[in-house]
C-alpha cells in the first residue's frame, strides 16, 4: 500500500481537469528525488483534507501543496514552491516570489477559469511506477 506519504509533499489537484493532469505528469517527469505524491481533490483523502481546513469542498480551481505537519500553500504560491523542490534550473521561480501573492494568484485564477478550453480532457494513466507516486486518485 502507500507508505511514507507524510515525509513528502503532497499535490492536491483536480482530477478531471486536462490541464491539472496535464502538469501532474510534468512534475512527474521531473520529480528525480522522489519528493511528490498525488491525491486528487475529489478522492476522499483529498476531500478529508479539504474538510479538515475549512477549504472548499465542492469547486476544486484551487491546487494545493501539503507537507504534511509543516505548511500548505495554495495556487500561486503551491506552484513556485513546487519548482523550488524539483531544483535545478526550476529553483529559479523562486523570482516569482518577489511579486505579491494577490497578483500572482489573479493570474492562476485567470487560468483555472479557462482551464477546461486549455487542454484536452483526457484522463491521465499512470504507469506501474507512477502509481506508487498517488495516495489517492
Amino acid at each position: 500500500m502507500r507508505e511514507n506519504w507524510e515525509d513528502k509533499h503532497i499535490v492536491f489537484f483536480d482530477g478531471e481537469c486536462g490541464v491539472c493532469n496535464f502538469w501532474v505528469q510534468w512534475i512527474l517527469e521531473r520529480d528525480k528525488h522522489d519528493r511528490f505524491m498525488f491525491a486528487s481533490l475529489q478522492s476522499d483523502f483529498g476531500q478529508k483534507f479539504l474538510s479538515e481546513r475549512g477549504l472548499e469542498n465542492k469547486v476544486f480551481n484551487t491546487l494545493y501543496l501539503w507537507k504534511p505537519g509543516k505548511y500548505y500553500y495554495t495556487k500561486s504560491r503551491a506552484v513556485l514552491q513546487i519548482a523550488h523542490i524539483l531544483g535545478g534550473i526550476y529553483k529559479l521561480s523562486a523570482a516569482g516570489k518577489i511579486v505579491p501573492a494577490f497578483l500572482s494568484d489573479q493570474v492562476y485564477d485567470l487560468i483555472s477559469r479557462n482551464r477546461m478550453k486549455l487542454a484536452n480532457q483526457k484522463c491521465f494513466l499512470p504507469d506501474q511506477n507512477q502509481k506508487k507516486k498517488f495516495i489517492e486518485v
